[in-house]
């Protein structure tokens, strides 16, 4: 059983930077594979980003590429994503998630879900 708490949310405008944390408690976070999703008003929860349990592997939605960074810090039980040049469209509440299964499906099935944290860009 994991535990999971988003935090880091707010308004920004347009071309601004937010970082976002994930604060898990629970099982052993080390060996498991994290990562963030997003939803809009109206439409289906989207992936954005994923690491794998040792950090070493990353993958990203292609709408966030070159723009959001994901990262973990396993000493400190914690995820971040740290979003640069924020557009409008990336206006969503953000969910941290969290899994064991393999990293071929980084992109889907994970088990443990935070509340979420909502991101608004202004323009």
């Amino acid at each position: 059983q994991v535990q999971l708490v988003e935090s880091g949310g707010g308004l920004v405008q347009a071309g601004g930077s937010l970082r976002l944390s994930c604060a898990a408690s629970g099982r052993t976070f080390s060996y498991y594979i994290m990562g963030w999703f997003r939803q809009a008003p109206g439409k289906e929860r989207e992936f954005v980003a994923a690491i794998s349990w040792s950090g070493g592997s990353t993958t990203y939605a292609d709408s966030v590429k070159g723009r959001f960074t994901i990262s973990r810090d396993n000493a400190k039980n914690t995820v971040y994503l740290q979003m640069n040049s924020l557009k409008p469209e990336d206006t969503a509440g953000y969910y941290c998630a969290a899994k064991t299964t393999r990293w071929v499906a980084a992109t889907s099935g994970y088990d443990y879900w935070g509340q979420g944290t909502q991101v608004t860009v202004s323009s």
